[in-house]
């Protein structure tokens, strides 16, 4: 098996993102996400401390976060829904947002993903009948299409 060296490279080069990172941190590829249970300031103030962390990181070796990029979730009804910063721009505030094919919502109700994998599952049929190389129509055939 080949292993491509770029993205192997990429892993190494930011395996020490998460050093002195007090929340939860997930890394996937060049996506990065990090999370906590906000009961409190102190818990707001950790979370808004990890994110300069991340920016300060981010400086020294010269690898820029996009924050337009960046976005907040707030999940559940009561949660107080405090600003966050990086490099002194406010976070934009989402209530749903797609990771990895995903919709995730701040109310973690399915009825979107539902509607998304609805749409792109109706998307392979109309597309099959548009095509005009398939002439033999056969029941079995066009399931397995």
């Amino acid at each position: 098996m080949i292993c491509p060296l770029g993205p192997l490279l990429f892993l190494i080069y930011i395996n020490d993102l998460e050093f002195g990172i007090d929340n939860w941190i997930l890394k996937f590829a060049d996506d990065t996400k990090i999370f906590t249970r906000i009961t409190d300031d102190n818990d707001w103030h950790s979370l808004q401390d990890d994110l300069s962390k991340l920016t300060t990181w981010s400086e020294k070796w010269q690898m820029l976060i996009n924050t337009s990029k960046c976005k907040v979730m707030h999940i559940g009804k009561s949660q107080k829904n405090y600003p966050y910063y990086m490099n002194n721009q406010q976070l934009e505030e989402v209530t749903q947002e797609k990771d990895l094919d995903i919709v995730i919502s701040n109310d973690l109700k399915v009825s979107q993903q539902c509607q998304s994998a609805c749409t792109k599952a109706m998307r392979n049929p109309g597309i099959i009948n548009r095509t005009t190389t398939i002439v033999f129509r056969h029941p079995d055939i066009m399931l397995r299409l």
